[in-house]
């Protein structure tokens, strides 16, 4: 059973869950380095979270999220394919860290056959006892051309990534992108999801 939209939903932590609607800037990495991620800020351009690429990691398949202060949020790896029908799907895992440093594992991505088809929605699932009656969750939408969603298995959105036109006129939507998230929703969640979909699709994250 899926949680009720506007209820708070904390995944990674309660702390990243806001009582108000909020809307985080992307921005590439300068290309110092291939692989080397993405930074999220906030209206008043204070970096709110990072993302590690295998360019500063030294690690393919592998992406760390950060929160501001650079303390580790979510690891994420990239696992061997399971057989579906007559396909293989590779999944992505996150994991969360406690305060000893320990591993938990949070969430499941399922990759998409083709990173060409933005066809189908890509499947997210709530591995961690505390968020089993989260249901799932769900990218709907074209994440390469920064038009897409997050939703939950009610179809409630949750998260809105897209362009502002002012930005499309200066720079490629690819480098700057903003992400409009619903109130009490998990902002480490969802930007753990955009770095796999940034891994998958556009490659700052990816060697």
């Amino acid at each position: 059973m899926a949680a009720k939209s506007g209820s708070i939903l904390p995944i990674v932590s309660k702390v990243y869950c806001s009582p108000c609607e909020v809307v985080l800037a992307v921005r590439r990495r300068p290309n110092v380095a291939n692989g080397g991620g993405f930074a999220v800020a906030d209206s008043s351009q204070r970096v709110v979270f990072r993302v590690d690429g295998c360019g500063i990691l030294g690690k393919k398949e592998e992406l760390i999220l950060r929160d501001g202060d650079e303390n580790p949020l979510l690891l994420i790896r990239r696992k061997d394919g399971i057989v579906e029908a007559v396909s293989l799907t590779r999944q992505w895992k996150g994991y969360s860290y406690d305060f000893l440093g320990s591993h938990k594992l949070v969430f499941t991505l399922k990759e998409p056959n083709s990173c060409f088809s933005t066809k189908n929605p890509i499947r997210i699932s709530m591995e961690s006892k505390e968020c089993s009656n989260y249901g799932y969750f769900e990218v709907r939408g074209d994440f390469p051309g920064r038009s897409c969603s997050i939703v939950n298995s009610r179809g409630d959105v949750i998260a809105l990534i897209g362009v502002k036109k002012e930005v499309q006129k200066v720079m490629a939507s690819r480098d700057l992108y903003h992400v409009e998230i619903k109130a009490g929703i998990d902002q480490a969640f969802v930007f753990g999801v955009i770095a796999v979909l940034d891994y998958i699709y556009d490659g700052s994250t990816r060697c």
